[in-house]
C-alpha cells in the first residue's frame, strides 16, 4: 500500500467513480473519446487527483482515483463533467445537435470507496474491460 502526502497529512483515499452519457447513448467514440480522455486527466492534475486507471466505453466512463483529503469527491466528478460536456459540445458539433438542453452526460454518477473490494479485483475489472471497450454485458 503506496500512502500519499499532503502539506500535513498522510492518506490513502482511492474511489472508483463511473458516469454516463446522457441516455445511455454510446457517443464516446473516435476523436471525442480521447478528447474526452484527455479532459478528466487535466482536471484530475489541476486538483491534484491521481488518476490511477481509467476506460471510456462508448457509454460511459469508469475510473479509479486517489483524491485528496482537501477535494470532495463531488466537487471532483462535477468539474470533469462539466468541463467535458461543455468543451465536448464545443469542439464536436454533432453532440451538441443529439443532445437537448446542453447535457452531454448523465445526471448522476457512481462513486464508492474501495472497501470491502480490494484494489486488485477493481484493477482486474478495469482490465477486462479494456479488452471489451464498448461495455456489453457478457
Amino acid at each position: 500500500m503506496q500512502c500519499d502526502t499532503g502539506k500535513h497529512c498522510v492518506f490513502y483515499h482511492r474511489y472508483q467513480i463511473v458516469w454516463s452519457t446522457k441516455y445511455r447513448y454510446k457517443v464516446l467514440r473516435g476523436a471525442l473519446r480521447l478528447r474526452v480522455r484527455d479532459i478528466c486527466r487535466q482536471v484530475c492534475t489541476e486538483n491534484g487527483a491521481g488518476l490511477l486507471r481509467g476506460v471510456l466505453s462508448s457509454d460511459h466512463v469508469h475510473m479509479f482515483v486517489s483524491v485528496p483529503p482537501k477535494l470532495a469527491i463531488s466537487d471532483l466528478v462535477r468539474k470533469m463533467k462539466g468541463r467535458s460536456s461543455c468543451r465536448a459540445q464545443r469542439e464536436f458539433p454533432a453532440i451538441r445537435r443529439r443532445y437537448r438542453g446542453c447535457r452531454f452526460r448523465g445526471r448522476g454518477y457512481f462513486s464508492t470507496t474501495k472497501g470491502a473490494v480490494t484494489e486488485d479485483i477493481v484493477l482486474q475489472y478495469l482490465e477486462n474491460h479494456i479488452a471489451e471497450p464498448t461495455g456489453a454485458s457478457r
